[in-house]
Parts: structure tokens; C-alpha cells; sequence
């Protein structure tokens, strides 16, 4: 009987525990809707993108081998006659010399952008009060910002009038010729754009682990040694992107210029002259031909610049 036991007793302890029943598989019905659910959230997204992005992106290239004015409902296919056109035009091509005032207001920003972002990164007074009154020319639309500074560029108009206070008197026309008044415009864009480069290298920075400040202060390390060996290579990839952002935003730059000048005085732009082209003269084939051409030169620049400048892996700790 005690032999019996014990021999029962080895046998549960050797065998091991019992297995554990696997669930039963779920419906087929349930599996499919399964499957289905994420598509589902995103069916919503993929239309307005399809709709209003990428359809309009397929008219375009359509519209850009044809004659069509914008009006008639009658369209005739050209071939490569618009691009022909554009290329033997060197009229069309020469306002992207303009494109030079933003792209050198751009380096301006950006410099000045992760300045303040460094700055204000460290504990200094008010700077909560400083972060958004440097954020705060982002949020006002720009048509608003085109007319206000119209007023301040004008003759004997806010800037004139600071001016006057310094007893600086000047009669000279901030808008009046191409020079004045391409770099006015580009300074505008540097105050309204400032802010939106400065959010990006606050956030790039502070997402910095705060022990390697510490250890580099340990160290000995100054301020401009935690800039140069800490935070700049923590940020790379956001100022890789923030160059990007740049560079695409001086080639299509429409807004300002276009409010304050309507692109004369020798600021009109490319995208003011496409504009043009199909509003003003009822070239809407040729000005998509623009359009495809300027998005063709922003992908372009974006890819040389990625490949001069690749992504690289930033381990800081």
C-alpha cells in the first residue's frame, strides 16, 4: 500500500503539470473584421488625401500637355509643347533669382532660430514669456501679416516713424525698388517663420537626456562646449529637416510677397508668376507645366541634399 502510493506520487512529480487547454480559434467572421478594423480608421484620412492631394496632383500633370485656358470645357492635347515653351523662355526661369532673398533670410533664421532655442533650453527668467512670444508670429495667418507689414513699409509709415524718433528722417521708399524691397519681404518671412524653426530645436534639444549636461558640466564643459559636442549633434536630424523645410519654402515663397507687392517692383516669384499665368493670361496648361516643373526642383534639391547629407544615427549616451 505505502509502496503503491509512493510509486504514484514519483509518477505525478516526474510527469510535470498538466497542459493548458489552447483556446478555442475565433470565427472566421471575427478574424476578417479583425483584419479589417485598422483599414477602417484609415479609410477617412485616405479619401481627403486621395481627394484633395493626389488627385489634384494627376490633374495637374494631365493639364500640363494641353492648351487648356481654365474656362473652356474643350482641352487639346500638345504634347510636350509647355515644357518646350518653358525651357526656350529664359523670362520664366528668371525670377527664381528672387528665390536668392529667401533662401539667404532662411540661413538668418534658422541661426537665429537655434540660438534662442539653445538660450531658452536652459534655466533662464521668463523664458516660458519669451517661448511664446517668439512662437507667436506663426499663428497669425499670413494674408493678416502681408497687409500689416504693407502699412509698415509704406511711406512716412510705422517704420518711418520709429526711424524718426532715433532722428534718422529718410525718404526712401521701403518697397520702391527691387533690392529694398525684396530684402523687406525677406525679413518678413524671417519674423513669421522664426518661430515655427525655434518650436523644432526646442523640442529636438530638450529631448536631450539632461545626465549628459551634467557630466559635461562635471567635466568642466562651458556652455559652448555643450553646444558644440551635446546639442548639435543631438539635433542633426531636425536641422536636416528644418533645411529642407527652407530651401522648398524660399523656391515656392507666394504668400508675403504677393500681398504686399503682387510681385511688382521686381519680387515677383515663380509661384506668383504660375499664378499668373493661369489666372491672368488663362495659360492654365502652360502654368501647370510650372507647377510640375517647381515640384520636380524641390524633390530634386530635397534628394541632393539627403544624399550629401545622409540620416545617420545619433547615440548620445
Amino acid at each position: 500500500m505505502t509502496d503503491t502510493t509512493h510509486k504514484s506520487v514519483v509518477r505525478k512529480a516526474t510527469s510535470g503539470p498538466s497542459p493548458i487547454p489552447l483556446p478555442a480559434p475565433a470565427p472566421r467572421g471575427t478574424r476578417v473584421w479583425r483584419g479589417l478594423t485598422p483599414w477602417l480608421f484609415l479609410l477617412a484620412p485616405l479619401a481627403f488625401l486621395i481627394t484633395f492631394t493626389y488627385a489634384p496632383i494627376a490633374n495637374m500633370l494631365a493639364y500640363s500637355f494641353t492648351d487648356w485656358d481654365g474656362v473652356s470645357p474643350e482641352l487639346h492635347y500638345t504634347g510636350v509643347g509647355n515644357y518646350t515653351e518653358l525651357f526656350t523662355r529664359p523670362d520664366l526661369f528668371e525670377v527664381f533669382w528672387v528665390s536668392g532673398y529667401y533662401l539667404a533670410a532662411s540661413v538668418v533664421q534658422i541661426v537665429a532660430a537655434l540660438y534662442f532655442a539653445t538660450v531658452l533650453s536652459f534655466d533662464v527668467r521668463f523664458r516660458n514669456f519669451f517661448k511664446g512670444l517668439l512662437f507667436f508670429p506663426y499663428l497669425i495667418n499670413g494674408v493678416a501679416i502681408g497687409f500689416v507689414f504693407l502699412y509698415f513699409f509704406q511711406d512716412g509709415g510705422t517704420l518711418d516713424s520709429v526711424l524718426a524718433l532715433f532722428g534718422y528722417h529718410s525718404d526712401h521708399a521701403w518697397l520702391g525698388t527691387p533690392v529694398s524691397a525684396n530684402t523687406s519681404l525677406a525679413g518678413v518671412s524671417v519674423w513669421r517663420y522664426l518661430g515655427l524653426n525655434f518650436v523644432l530645436f526646442l523640442g529636438a534639444i530638450q529631448s536631450i537626456p539632461g545626465e549628459l549636461y551634467e557630466a559635461a558640466e562635471l567635466d568642466g564643459a562651458n556652455r559652448w562646449h555643450q553646444f558644440r559636442h551635446i546639442i548639435a549633434p543631438g539635433i542633426k536630424p531636425v536641422l536636416t529637416l528644418t533645411v529642407i523645410l527652407s530651401i522648398s519654402g524660399s523656391l515656392s515663397a507666394f504668400d508675403i510677397p504677393y500681398i504686399m507687392t503682387g510681385g511688382a517692383t521686381g519680387t515677383e516669384t515663380f509661384v506668383i508668376q504660375t499664378v499668373k499665368l493661369a489666372f491672368q493670361f488663362n495659360k492654365t496648361g502652360l502654368a501647370s507645366a510650372a507647377a510640375v516643373v517647381l515640384l520636380l526642383i524641390i524633390l530634386l534639391v530635397t534628394w541632393i541634399q539627403r544624399r550629401l547629407v545622409p540620416d545617420e544615427k545619433v547615440d548620445l549616451v
